[in-house]
């Protein structure tokens, strides 16, 4: 993807990154930590542990490393293990990850290290980054991915919104997803699209409209 990148501040003083051709942004520009909080950590992360004892998660978009890295932060504080694969079409260049401000939000030095090390990890390749984080970042197109059936617990859908990517967010997509979830897996997304919302049911989901955090009516938590 050879689009212009800007580095934005967001209204919590985190940073996204903003795609001037196609007007998006990477996250919400009224707060990118907040977000991610909201609605991976909270409504995802932390309803999947209640449920499961192994954590599968996968991501779809891994772009700032964002939801990644405060996994990773979540999972150390709680002593969960978490094995963590995420699919990116167009990883960020070094010159703006580098860049990013998350590690700067966070009291501690050695958050920089963590966040830098997510995405110095290889491609396509496994590696434990820590006792109980395991990465396997996938190069590849969601549509090109063929996961194993019934391997996640816990999806984290964050591409790009439907009228920028249409094509992944379709009952064939979902019914993928769908199959490659446990029994009673989580699915949470930021966006709310009726379109989007029917193409899980039509997958087999049991979908839930939830009020999304500030600057967001709405998200979706989808359960398997």
């Amino acid at each position: 993807m050879n689009y212009r990148m800007e580095l934005i501040l967001t209204g919590d003083g985190s940073h996204t990154v903003y795609l001037p051709e196609l007007k998006e942004f990477y996250h919400s520009k009224f707060g990118a930590i907040r977000e991610t909080e909201f609605i991976f950590i909270e409504h995802g992360l932390l309803d999947a542990i209640s449920r499961f004892e192994k954590i599968q998660i996968l991501e779809i978009g891994f772009g700032t490393g964002l939801n990644a890295f405060m996994t990773q932060l979540e999972a150390e504080k709680l002593g969960k293990r978490v094995i963590y694969t995420a699919l990116e079409s167009d990883p960020l260049p070094p010159e703006i990850w580098t860049e990013l401000n998350y590690p700067d939000q966070f009291c501690s030095l050695d958050y920089r290290s963590i966040f830098f090390k997510l995405h110095q990890t290889d491609w396509d390749y496994p590696e434990q980054l820590s006792t109980f984080f395991l990465l396997h970042k996938l190069h590849c197109r969601l549509q090109d991915f063929t996961p194993k059936p019934q391997a996640f617990n816990l999806i984290y859908f964050d591409a790009f919104a439907p009228q920028i990517q249409p094509e992944l967010w379709t009952s064939d997509i979902f019914r993928k997803l769908f199959d490659a979830s446990v029994e009673n897996a989580v699915l949470v997304t930021y966006s709310a699209n009726g379109k989007v919302r029917r193409a899980m049911k039509d997958a087999g989901f049991q979908v839930n409209r939830l009020s999304g955090p500030p600057g967001k009516t709405h998200i979706t938590k989808a359960i398997r």
